[in-house]
């Protein structure tokens, strides 16, 4: 007689949770026991069909929530010292203004890479000006990088409601302004780069890079985790991640409720500017470099390895990474518990641009 495979996660046993999941780093449980978030998080009050009022409050609390983590969990790492930091404030291609945050190493001599990063939050909730997105941008610049962080409209939260494609154009005008002042800048190459919702702009503003004419703007590509796919509601069965990691860290209730943020009628769902997940391999030719980087105990994971085989598929030069152990975004929040990780991200993505 021969055994059954023992399935990962909640698709073995759906009452897992990713305090008990044993594939999870103990140092990343630890810092998430005081706060709940060893535990399942309740289902979202709201659903893809709910009004836009109650969806908007929604995000407005969910916002609140979720800023506060980028501080809890970096509070006791080291102050980063090599580092300037300016504002510039730039007029977008929708005529709005859009903020730019600038951090500038001050031990670099000659052209450095440029990282365009955008941050998470679904494309609905967040902001660049977050302690968690500073230190990120402080700690990527810290490396010998220039880091420029684009305060994108939202489709909710303090920064919405601008639904898409408002976002996706406020990260186009910061790549622009990259681009058109890279002299000026120091920079030697532009990389696009986020988490989460900022990974699916990343890949966006590079599909509309593409679809402008636009892509000697670009030279590589890191999406960390990237939130693509919008198949959360009906999760996607070519994507068990949304079965096997579901309710840790994050749940496909609440994701699937800022699809409809995003896109209120439905109408962009499967276009690949808001989604890039539905891409064909033909939209994908010609690309410049990618890494995709994944979290193993997220439910976005499979979506993000999917577009990295079809990056493949379609001849652009990738690569993907698969940090184990941590849910999702898991190597861009654990500052303190788990700096081996925290720092790995940001040497590899340094690595990457400095690659190209």
């Amino acid at each position: 007689m021969t055994n059954a495979p023992i399935l990962p996660g909640r698709l073995g046993d759906p009452s897992m949770v990713i305090g008990t999941d044993p594939r999870a780093d103990p140092r990343m449980v630890a810092a998430m026991v005081p706060i709940g978030l060893d535990g399942a998080p309740e289902p979202a009050p709201v659903d893809i069909n709910s009004p836009s009022e109650a969806l908007q409050e929604y995000a407005m609390a969910a916002e609140e929530g979720f800023g506060a983590l980028g501080g809890i969990f970096a509070a006791n790492a080291p102050a980063v010292t090599n580092v300037e930091r300016r504002t510039e404030v730039i007029r977008g291609i929708d005529g709005n203004d859009v903020s730019l945050y600038i951090h500038t190493p001050t031990d670099v001599e000659g052209p450095s890479p440029a990282i365009v990063h955008m941050h998470g939050g679904g494309m609905v909730i967040m902001e660049a000006s977050g302690d968690g997105y500073v230190r990120w941008r402080d700690e990527l610049a810290a490396t010998g990088l220039v880091v420029i962080g684009v305060e994108f409209r939202n489709a909710a939260g303090k920064l919405g409601p601008h639904p898409f494609p408002a976002g996706l154009n406020d990260c186009f005008s910061g790549l622009k302004w990259a681009h058109d002042n890279r002299d000026a800048l120091g920079i030697s190459k532009i990389v696009i780069s986020g988490e989460s919702g900022g990974g699916n702009l990343s890949l966006a503003t590079t599909l509309k890079a593409k679809g402008e004419g636009a892509l000697d703007m670009v030279d590589g590509v890191y999406a960390q985790c990237p939130y693509i796919s919008g198949a959360y509601a009906e999760k996607d069965p070519a994507l068990p991640s949304l079965w096997e990691n579901d309710d840790y860290f994050l749940n496909c209730s609440m994701m699937g409720s800022m699809v409809r943020m995003y896109s209120p009628d439905g109408a962009d769902d499967t276009n690949p500017l808001a989604w890039p997940h539905h891409a064909s391999v033909e939209d994908l030719q010609g690309l410049p470099p990618h890494c995709i980087s994944v979290n193993e105990l997220d439910p976005l994971r499979d979506e993000g390895l999917a577009y990295f085989r079809k990056l493949l598929a379609a001849g652009v030069s990738a690569s993907s990474r698969t940090v184990n152990g941590t849910c999702h975004a898991g190597d861009c929040l654990f500052r303190d518990a788990m700096p081996e990780v925290y720092m790995g991200t940001i040497r590899d993505i340094n690595s990457f641009a400095n690659s190209l």
